[in-house]
């Protein structure tokens, strides 16, 4: 997709660098979290897809990554840097998310901090709805599991 010096294209491993910075500066994402590039190409390689949106075919502004579970597809690292939020292009991004959703079949789940009314808005517009009264917990590293 491209207008108006806006792109919206599959992740390429040589974006990793820049991809980090726009998750670190959002606070998406970080290597010491799992974040790393051959996570994002194992997740690709599982049915997923990792979106970036770049400025005039140069740098990296957005991203957009589907993983895929066997069962739904999740949307997580919906990232706009932010010197472009505010500007309407969470919408386009999120429409090439949902396309790529709707080819594949499944059902799309996504997680957003309930402080965060401005991608609340977004989703909802979308067609999300709320699930319900959930608490997210997750174990970051696997050497505290007891087992």
């Amino acid at each position: 997709m491209s207008e108006t010096g806006l792109t919206i294209r599959d992740y390429l491993e040589t974006d990793y660098p820049e991809l980090m910075n726009l998750w670190v500066i959002t606070d998406m994402g970080r290597p010491d979290r799992g974040d790393d590039n051959n996570t994002i190409l194992r997740s690709v390689s599982m049915g997923g897809m990792l979106l970036v949106m770049t400025a005039d075919n140069q740098h990296i502004i957005g991203s957009s990554w589907i993983t895929f579970d066997g069962r739904r597809m999740h949307l997580h690292h919906f990232a706009i840097h932010p010197s472009h939020q505010g500007t309407g292009l969470s919408k386009p991004l999120l429409k090439a998310s949902l396309a790529f959703v709707k080819e594949k079949g499944y059902q799309v789940k996504l997680e957003v901090h309930q402080t965060n009314q401005k991608a609340i808005n977004l989703y909802k517009n979308a067609g999300f709805r709320y699930l319900g009264d959930y608490d997210v917990y997750i174990i970051r590293d696997t050497g505290l599991i007891n087992s």
